[in-house]
């Protein structure tokens, strides 16, 4: 990718040993053994994250075994990875208190993939740069994935792990955007494709939070030495080696060369639901402007702006922010009617020239009482049964990934960038 992240390029995916090479991507990999009646998932996950940090792996673990416990869903969590000694011990000694069972710990996930013969899934919660090449790795083993947003850092570990889901339909592949499961978004896909409001021409949408110092700040663990408590080089993985940073280790999403800031790490969120809802096509040309307003000391700007087109004929515009916590509305505006989905329902109110035609109508969203993680946790398990297709599915995730990508060059060159679906390349307009 330009400007952003320029060592993270296929030619450095795998540099750290052992990953899939890249003609291999798109070819079936291995069967294995899926859930029987009775019989528990079980999956391992990767990346356990500083407690200092919001340590997403370590959540999920904390949640599989607590929704286990409480019955829905019989899952246990039966292999830990983790390239930090510390983080790893606590996440094999917390699975085995919470479950009973014997729980092992791995630091090279590929070798948990080789000796874990009876894993039917695997949960990757690792820094961006690391998703595409562990993921990619899982397909070829013949593993379930279930990938934490964004997808991958670039368009091209995107594209690469698209064609590897494509290969292996027989392999259940969720990307890990929990907005997904708000039930207003599936309430204004029936509607959209139902032409319930005409052809949707403009949709908006945000994610903006503030802090005082600055975002990802998170505290520094003096515990964690290269060398003796944690392996960096593998750390660093697909994206090259680099000097030791601990600030780079506990904090990579303020660096463009490990992470896209809030485009990659916020916005993936709210566009994800909307591409999914619209279904209009591939993004075809985007452009971004932002900067550093507040957050001078990130290297990735903490306001952004995206204007982002589609093949089918709709633009979409999205804020993000880490200085100013106050968003737009998330709306669908149609010819003949708008969807407002900035609360929890679902609402269609007709433009003033179709409203003799068009009744306003409000569409509660049915609550299960659970929260939306948790909803997608089990979704992606309730799919690992069924062997029903996951939403979150790789095509909805590799759109958004369009938009990441070329939304972080745009706001790096300053110019607007465009992608081919027919030869699936971007350009710069």
């Amino acid at each position: 990718m330009l400007a952003f992240g320029a060592a993270a390029t296929v030619a450095s995916v795998g540099a750290s040993g052992g990953g899939q090479k890249k003609s291999d991507v798109g070819v079936r990999g291995a069967d294995r053994a899926r859930p029987k009646d009775g019989e528990p998932i079980r999956i391992a996950i990767i990346g356990m994250g500083a407690p200092s940090t919001p340590a997403m792996g370590y959540g999920h673990l904390q949640r599989i075994c607590a929704l286990a416990k409480e019955g829905k869903q019989s899952v246990q969590v039966v292999a830990i990875c983790d390239v930090a000694a510390p983080y790893l011990q606590r996440g094999v000694k917390f699975a085995q208190e919470a479950q009973g069972i014997d729980v092992r710990g791995y630091a090279d996930y590929r070798e948990m993939y080789a000796a874990e013969k009876e894993l039917h899934g695997v949960l990757i919660a690792t820094p961006e740069h690391w998703h595409g090449q562990q993921a990619i790795d899982a397909m070829a083993a013949g593993l379930d994935v279930y990938c934490e947003k964004p997808m991958t850092y670039d368009l091209e570990q995107a594209l690469e792990l698209r064609a590897a889901v494509l290969a292996n339909p027989q392999n259940i592949f969720q990307c890990g955007t929990q907005f997904l499961q708000h039930r207003k978004y599936w309430k204004a896909k029936e509607l959209i494709a139902a032409n319930a409001i005409g052809k949707p021409t403009f949709s908006q949408t945000s994610y903006c939070r503030n802090s005082k110092g600055g975002e990802w700040l998170y505290g520094i663990d003096d515990k964690i030495v290269p060398g003796k408590t944690l392996d960096w080089n593998a750390w660093c993985g697909p994206a090259g080696k680099a000097e030791w940073d601990p600030a780079v280790f506990f904090r990579w999403r303020r660096y463009s060369k490990w992470s896209s800031g809030i485009i990659g790490d916020l916005l993936v969120h709210v566009t994800s639901p909307l591409v999914y809802a619209l279904d209009q096509g591939w993004p075809v040309r985007v452009t971004a402007s932002g900067g550093h307003y507040h957050d001078a000391q990130m290297q990735n700007p903490d306001q952004v702006n995206l204007t982002i087109e589609f093949e089918k004929g709709h633009t979409m515009t999205v804020a993000g922010s880490t200085c100013n916590e106050t968003g737009v509305e998330a709306m669908v505006r149609g010819h003949m009617a708008n969807l407002y989905l900035g609360g929890n329902d679902c609402i269609l109110r007709p433009e003033r020239i179709f409203a003799e035609e068009i009744e306003e109508q409000t569409f509660p969203s049915a609550s299960s009482g659970l929260n939306d993680q948790d909803e997608h946790r089990l979704h992606w398990l309730g799919c690992m049964r069924s062997r029903k297709p996951a939403i979150g599915d790789v095509d909805t995730a590799a759109k958004v990934m369009v938009i990441v990508d070329l939304a972080a060059r745009s706001i790096w060159t300053r110019s607007a960038w465009t992608f081919d679906p027919s030869t699936m390349q971007a350009a710069k307009a």
